[in-house]
């Protein structure tokens, strides 16, 4: 948590570019600083899952900003939580505390959207296993319904059906596999 916080901005000086009116952007900066600070934990010495960690804390921690701008779909709400996987509540920290402003305005209407964010995933999650998220059928009934034998077939299936399930929710069995026909019919995929 502390080192995502101290290296959350280290892509900006590299990204920094002067707009219309002279406003500063650093547009894409957390991508420049997630490939930084991968780059520069390592040469440290950092443990792999460290800089794992950290990396992508700091890819993640201006996502949050495109809710603050627009109520976000259920769909996007899921891949925010999934993206996160188990360090959704160091995101929530990070994105809380980089959320600093000395317009009053300002800081509390993203306030307010974060706190909108933390409600809309506690509400999902009582519907639905957020940090679990698979889709309705697994890689054995693809290749069943498919008639498939183990392939990257399976697996592109498998991510198909999972943009699914986040989209839209939970299919059910019968419905992901109807999905999973039309979708292998598109794609030239069938029984062999």
């Amino acid at each position: 948590m502390r080192l995502a916080a101290l290296l959350h901005d280290i892509g900006k000086p590299h990204t920094k570019a002067l707009g219309p009116g002279g406003k500063v952007t650093f547009h894409h900066h957390e991508v420049v600083g997630r490939d930084m600070t991968r780059q520069r934990m390592t040469e440290l010495r950092y443990p792999k899952d460290v800089v794992d960690e950290v990396a992508r804390l700091v890819e993640l921690h201006l996502r949050f900003h495109g809710y603050a701008q627009g109520e976000w779909t259920d769909s996007a709400v899921r891949r925010y939580v999934r993206d996160a996987g188990p360090l959704l509540q160091r995101l929530h920290k990070l994105t809380r505390s980089d959320c600093t402003t000395r317009n009053a305005t300002k800081a509390r209407a993203l306030a307010t959207a974060y706190d909108s964010l933390e409600r809309r995933i506690g509400e999902l999650a009582q519907q639905e296993d957020l940090e679990r998220i698979r889709p309705d059928l697994d890689g054995n009934e693809i290749m069943a319904i498919l008639s498939l034998k183990p392939g990257p077939a399976v697996g592109a299936a498998y991510r198909h059906l999972l943009d699914l399930r986040l989209e839209r929710g939970p299919l059910g069995h019968e419905e992901a596999a109807a999905e999973l026909k039309r979708w292998a019919e598109t794609e030239g995929l069938g029984p062999e």
